[in-house]
């Protein structure tokens, strides 16, 4: 069987979580969660990375940093994981889906703008595949109607749109650290601030409410409660696992990189004979090899393909992806789709997500594009 996902491990990852036991700091904001903070900002050039326990308590921090309250909207694709929605809905706000474009997955920008109303407060793109959303027209709308844009960029660590760094262009940045993601510490995510001004406040709501970040700065002689907040620091063991990622970085990017470009030029001839669908990737968009990705005919040849013929017949452990978040349960009850729903249910019926991860070798990747040919070709 080749596994869908391996979650990365680096050499130096087990000899500095025992580092941290030895030093007896195993607890949040250790000497490792600040190495993977400083990293970050480093290479993003955010004002402030906060290290968090998942995306998913990253995308909280930004919708209470955003002062989203009860009744407000926050316009978002409907083709995302279900923290994107529910990081609004603990806030008792309204999610207001609308459409995808088909090429890149991503929210489509042109229907955002008619999707705004009096209530509207915030814009989350998300960046599908680690391949941007087209920046340059949301922050334009976002500055016009005095909206926060909080950027869903857990998939899009080492990815940038025309130069910049994704999770940098909106107030607020969130990344995922997951073990399906390109860096992993099991779980966990960061939050990245664009304005200097709004660091504090957020140190206080990630440190349960109070100001024992400037108590741990030599700032105050004690910390005391100030604001609501939670616990939202990793333990430093975490982040230990995780910075002996990053410090090999590009070496996992590239290999990524690799995987996906084997992946796309052995299987686009399929797509040139009209076959399958491959990723698109606009101009101005740098990817970071986070997934690979192809598009069937529907839902019935998907389920043949990827259950029948992949896994059962071939070992090829392959994935779908979101169920549309309007279409659930939730999404019904706390939420709206704007406009036509033309794109988002039909493509989300017709995706497969091949293996990839770091450490799938390009013999592996041969044997799934054979396997792929041989289902459509004979």
């Amino acid at each position: 069987m080749i596994n869908f996902n391996v979650p990365p491990c680096a050499e130096n990852a087990m000899k500095y979580m025992e580092e941290c036991v030895r030093n007896q700091k195993i607890c949040g904001d250790g000497a490792y969660t600040k190495k993977c903070s400083q990293w970050i900002e480093e290479k993003t050039g955010t004002a402030k990375c906060l290290l968090t326990t998942s995306c998913t308590h990253a995308t909280e921090m930004a919708a209470l940093l955003a002062d989203i309250q009860p009744g407000d909207e926050v316009i978002m694709p409907s083709y995302t994981f279900v923290s994107t929605a529910d990081a609004f809905v603990l806030r008792g706000a309204v999610p207001v889906f609308v459409d995808i474009r088909p090429d890149t997955m991503n929210i489509d920008e042109k229907k955002i703008e008619e999707a705004i109303t009096d209530k509207t407060r915030a814009i989350v793109p998300v960046h599908y595949a680690g391949v941007a959303c087209e920046m340059d027209t949301i922050m334009e709308i976002a500055g016009r109607y005095g909206l926060k844009v909080i950027e869903d960029a857990a998939q899009g660590i080492m990815a940038t749109y025309k130069g910049k760094a994704l999770g940098t262009f909106g107030d607020y940045g969130c990344f995922s650290f997951h073990e399906t993601k390109n860096y992993s510490m099991g779980e966990g995510g960061a939050l990245l601030i664009r304005d200097p001004e709004n660091v504090e406040e957020a140190e206080i709501i990630r440190e349960k409410g109070t100001n024992r970040t400037k108590f741990i700065q030599g700032k105050i002689d004690k910390y005391t409660w100030i604001n609501y907040g939670s616990s939202y620091l990793p333990s430093d063991m975490n982040a230990a696992y995780l910075y002996a990622q990053l410090e090999i970085a590009e070496e996992i990017n590239s290999a990524r990189l690799a995987i996906w470009n084997r992946y796309y030029e052995s299987l686009k001839p399929l797509a040139d004979q009209g076959k399958i669908e491959l990723p698109v990737v606009p101009e101005g968009c740098v990817h970071n090899g986070h997934m690979f990705y192809l598009k069937v005919k529907d839902g019935a040849e998907r389920k043949v393909f990827m259950d029948e013929y992949l896994k059962a017949q071939n070992g090829i452990y392959a994935v779908s992806h979101y169920v549309p978040l309007h279409t659930a349960p939730a999404g019904q009850r706390f939420g709206r789709f704007h406009g036509e729903d033309r794109y988002t249910t039909r493509e989300s019926e017709r995706l497969v997500r091949l293996p990839m991860y770091y450490g799938l070798t390009m013999e592996q990747v041969d044997y799934i594009c054979e396997k792929v040919r041989e289902f459509y070709l004979g």
